[in-house]
């Protein structure tokens, strides 16, 4: 591990270097958000800008990762957002990052394609976060089968986490095969915990203690091997091209509250890219659209506020003169059940919602939609993903279907109603810049 603060050297600009770990585990559940968030944490308290990436579709985890380091998350999948989007990603933070923070997806080796194709294709070196729980030496053997699987892989070592005493860690420790690392253990401690509903943690605005929760657990990193800053990777430039100004002069109202959340960053950059103008409001507290040529409803949990977004009247009325002059509204999952006629949550109670959309949703107690598909958008085919709790019953005829990679069974209704297009999927914008342009333009 490097001890300095500064990361190597950077004379090349093509190919500049920076401290870089990919931190993993067996499977989900082993906390890898929560050691992720307390390395960007300690680092950050020690003056250096941390940059994190999350593997996967995922929204929420990048939310609590975002606060740790103060610095925008973004989606490293070699599926979803591509080789060189990646890599173009990754470039661009090591030319003015301390330190390289990924976060992967599930298991290490889980998925087609996975974390690890990640870790090597980019030479990251892999720390594997393995819950302690009910194990002591048997922590080793786990930890040499993450390293081996694979012949080629960096593996930097491994943390215990969840782990009972000084004399649980000595245990796991002993268990150690001869080359493995153990940097250390971090204690089974609620304060360290993050809270979790139906999608997955809670989002970081609703944790009203999440900075002392962090700064907690960065302290408990500081008294492992971890405190150090690791070795330098280099990272290559992608060939890349700025995306066309197909939207310049388009103005664009983007939802964002408690409610509507779930929105990549790399959304907002190529919106703004490719020259749009982006105005934020909140289907929950505002009276009214702003000034806007289209609409962006993301996803998130409208069913934890139905009463809310059914007594905001004057936004509906707003949404649905928007509506009725032909302007778009894009609405993915969540945005999509504000705009049908009503939503029911898993207790029965019911909200009447904007209804733009016919039709109705309802909770489910169980997963409904889960894992990629590409969605053929009206401007081109984008990648996406799907991942929801709810059903919904339209008599509106899809307009298009999503396409599941791997074709198990059909995948996600596109609806199409005038300028209004909406789907459960979450489409990648930057995987097809045209077609997400197509959607917002008048």
């Amino acid at each position: 591990m490097n001890t300095n603060k500064e990361p190597a050297e950077q004379a090349n600009p093509l190919s500049p270097k920076c401290p870089a770990l990919f931190i993993a585990a067996p499977g989900s559940n082993h906390g890898k958000t929560t050691i992720t968030a307390a390395l960007a944490r300690y680092h950050v308290e020690q003056g250096r800008k941390v940059r994190v990436f999350k593997s996967g579709p995922d929204f929420l985890d990048p939310m609590i990762l975002e606060r740790a380091c103060g610095q925008p998350v973004h989606q490293l999948d070699l599926w979803m957002t591509g080789e060189a989007e990646c890599r173009r990603l990754l470039h661009e933070a090591a030319l003015e990052a301390d330190l390289i923070l990924i976060e992967g997806v599930m298991g290490l080796f889980d998925g087609d394609p996975c974390s690890a194709d990640i870790a090597e294709l980019f030479s990251v070196p892999v720390l594997a976060v393995i819950d302690a729980s009910g194990a002591a030496q048997t922590v080793g053997a786990i930890a040499y089968g993450l390293a081996n699987y694979r012949p080629g892989l960096l593996f930097a070592g491994v943390l215990a986490n969840n782990v009972g005493s000084p004399h649980h860690s000595d245990l796991i420790k002993q268990g150690m095969p001869p080359g493995l690392e153990y940097f250390g253990g971090i204690s089974r401690d609620s304060l360290f915990k993050l809270p979790e509903r139906h999608l997955g943690l809670v989002q970081a605005e609703e944790v009203l203690d999440l900075d002392s929760r962090m700064s907690a657990a960065a302290t408990a990193i500081a008294a492992t091997g971890l405190a150090n800053l690791p070795e330098a990777v280099e990272f290559t430039a992608p060939g890349h091209q700025a995306p066309p100004r197909l939207l310049s002069g388009v103005r664009i109202g983007v939802a964002r509250d408690t409610a509507f959340s779930f929105i990549y960053a790399a959304h907002l950059d190529l919106l703004r890219n490719m020259g749009a103008t982006l105005a934020f409001f909140s289907p929950l507290a505002d009276a009214a659209l702003p000034d806007v040529d289209s609409i962006y409803l993301p996803g998130g949990y409208p069913e934890l506020y139905l009463q809310t977004l059914q007594d905001n009247l004057a936004m509906k009325v707003s949404l649905q003169t928007h509506f009725q002059q032909g302007k778009p509204i894009y609405a993915e999952c969540g945005g999509m059940l504000y705009l049908l006629e009503s939503l029911t949550d898993k207790t029965g109670n019911r909200g009447d919602m904007a209804g733009l959309l016919p039709g109705h949703a309802v909770m489910q107690t169980r997963l409904k939609g889960l894992g990629f598909q590409s969605a053929p958008m009206p401007g081109g085919v984008l990648r996406s993903h799907t991942f929801h709790y709810s059903q919904v019953e339209s008599p509106l005829t899809p307009a298009a279907f999503g396409q599941r990679e791997l074709n198990t069974s059909a995948g996600e209704a596109i609806y199409q109603l005038n300028k209004l297009t909406a789907s459960y999927l979450h489409c990648y914008f930057p995987s097809n810049p045209a077609a997400a342009a197509h959607l917002f333009l008048p």
